[in-house]
């Protein structure tokens, strides 16, 4: 999942903060959302190489295990439940790594991955907020499975609805997310977890 999730310490502009419900930002942490609200493949190579919020800040893994191409759209306070939204993108082809592997002569794109791509933009959604510490998954609630992502399929879709942001010692999102594969239902996962943890003399290079 994500490699290193880490982000700005406690900087006095009131960065950490816990969002629940009818609750809204205030003051300077209204405008850590004021920020880039997509995100090309080249910019998220970049933020799995540690440079897109710059060194110790949010990572994602490289390929292949990046499952994401593009976010289309990222909002603070979008979404089924108002606490913030990812929408996103990844191009199916023939040629991808885990068609030949998964099956042979049976090639079907593992369920499992579509859940790490959820896990990896409800970590790469911490980061982007300003959220210090390394990702890692910590749970979902429910995972179904609906219909195969098969090498004649064009285009694999996400999208996040972030359920609860917790952004104070303890750093974690709570979301559901769809799988869609050219515009199809394929997966539907509830309640997924990802906590940020911050490590004492963590290298940030």
């Amino acid at each position: 999942m994500l490699n290193s999730l880490s982000g700005p310490q406690n900087d006095g502009a009131g960065r950490l903060f816990v969002r629940n419900e009818g609750e809204h930002l205030t003051g300077n942490q209204a405008t850590v959302a004021a920020r880039q609200s997509s995100f090309s493949y080249d910019e998220l190579i970049d933020c799995a190489k540690g440079k897109l919020f710059g060194p110790g800040n949010a990572q994602l893994p490289l390929p292949p295990m990046l499952m994401i191409d593009a976010i289309t759209q990222i909002t603070e306070d979008g979404g089924q439940h108002g606490k913030g939204q990812i929408l996103a993108e990844y191009e199916v082809r023939p040629d991808r790594w885990f068609f030949d592997c998964h099956f042979k002569g049976d090639p079907v794109m593992p369920g499992c991955l579509g859940l790490d791509a959820m896990w990896q933009l409800v970590g790469f959604f911490l980061g982007w907020m300003g959220a210090p510490g390394r990702g890692r998954a910590l749970g979902v609630g429910e995972v179904k499975l609906f219909d195969m992502i098969l090498p004649t399929a064009k285009k694999v879709t996400y999208e996040i609805n972030l359920k609860r942001v917790i952004m104070r010692r303890l750093v974690m999102g709570i979301a559901d997310g769809m799988v869609r594969v050219d515009g199809k239902p394929a997966a539907e996962a509830k309640d997924m977890r990802v906590g940020l943890f911050q490590t004492e003399g963590a290298d940030a290079s």
